[in-house]
């Protein structure tokens, strides 16, 4: 990469001409870098990052980043939205505005948003995609995801992010060809070649999830004040539109190293093989293979918000339904005496005695 692919911006207290600056040289064609100043600042609305782009903040040495972006817009598009490969994104901060996308809208008001959820045509793939040294902060409501992971998408690593707030610090989910949930034509697309590393998530409602994926490596995560730890599901179609072939979906899945502190009424994961179709509202069900949920500890916390009945509901680390192909091995549970001891029923605690074979 030569010298002129490198931008060092000025960035100012206007939101449109913030984001005028960006895009002219984002819609340059030409790739490179791109290197945003410390400070906060707010674009009127979020810009996109095509091929062969490195979105990064100031330098901050071992410390917090020191570069923020926020936008003004509520029309509920990405702060950062990435659809071509080969793209970094690293050492910013990013406050997303308030936004309220409706159970299937998990790929906007996003923080960041790689790939899409519905296609009008079939598309090409998303690939080689870095998000490093990422921070985000969700001030609103928990009601859109923090970063979101979506469709024809690969070979992508996101590592050392920090998330406060939100409904799911990273959701992974499948995307397809149509023109809505309902009414799916395929392909689908499942994201793959994933992993996670690093990843802290703090009061939020979930920590992350993987929907109908393959190939995906989850280490060293730590999910503190949340509702619910991770899910791992087979999406509402399954897999009845993938075209892949030789790479299932559902196959080769590892999370290891989780310590999931959790508050909700429920589990603190669900493992869950069945799928109800939006289309014809048919029950389906995925085949795991090669999945593994490796050396978790689960921390029980007092409830953050109890409900009628939820005092009475039974709480459990892990429920399983319909995956049977996947394996628990090294699952502890941590009953602090000063947080919670009694709160489990005896179910959660048999998986504490039984962290290996429970299917």
């Amino acid at each position: 990469m030569t010298a002129q692919n490198h931008h060092d911006l000025t960035l100012t207290d206007d939101p449109a001409a913030n984001r005028r600056t960006l895009e002219r040289i984002l819609t340059s064609g030409t790739g490179g870098t791109v290197r945003l100043p410390a400070g906060t600042f707010t674009l009127d609305r979020g810009v996109v990052l095509g091929p062969d782009w490195t979105l990064t903040g100031a330098a901050h040495g071992n410390g917090p980043v020191t570069t923020w972006l926020t936008s003004s817009s509520s029309a509920g598009e990405p702060v950062v939205h990435v659809l071509g490969s080969r793209v970094t994104v690293q050492d910013i901060g990013f406050l997303p505005p308030p936004c309220a996308p409706g159970e299937h809208g998990g790929d906007r008001g996003t923080a960041i948003t790689i790939g899409s959820y519905l296609y009008p045509a079939e598309t090409e793939w998303i690939e080689d995609i870095e998000i490093r040294r990422v921070q985000v902060e969700r001030r609103d409501e928990r009601a859109a995801n923090c970063v979101a992971v979506m469709g024809a998408v690969r070979d992508i690593t996101i590592s050392d992010v920090s998330i406060v707030g939100g409904c799911t610090g990273i959701a992974v989910h499948w995307g397809a060809v149509g023109d809505g949930v309902d009414s799916i034509v395929g392909p689908s697309y499942h994201p793959h070649h994933l992993d996670i590393r690093d990843l802290r998530v703090s009061d939020a409602f979930e920590g992350f999830y993987l929907s109908s994926v393959h190939d995906v490596a989850v280490d060293r995560v730590h999910l503190s004040e949340v509702e619910i730890g991770f899910r791992l599901l087979p999406g509402d179609n399954t897999d009845r539109f993938h075209s892949g072939g030789d790479e299932p979906v559902g196959a080769r899945i590892r999370v290891c190293g989780a310590h999931v502190a959790w508050n909700g009424p429920l589990y603190a994961v669900r493992i869950a093989g069945w799928g109800r179709s939006e289309i014809d509202h048919s029950f389906r069900v995925l085949e795991y293979r090669d999945v593994v949920v490796r050396d978790c500890t689960f921390v029980p916390l007092p409830l953050a918000t109890a409900g009628p009945g939820d005092a009475r509901r039974p709480r459990s680390p892990i429920v399983v339904e319909q995956a049977s192909g996947v394996i628990l091995e090294g699952i502890s549970v941590d009953l602090r005496a000063d947080a919670v001891g009694s709160q489990l029923d005896e179910g959660a605690t048999a998986v504490r005695r039984q962290p290996a074979g429970f299917r």
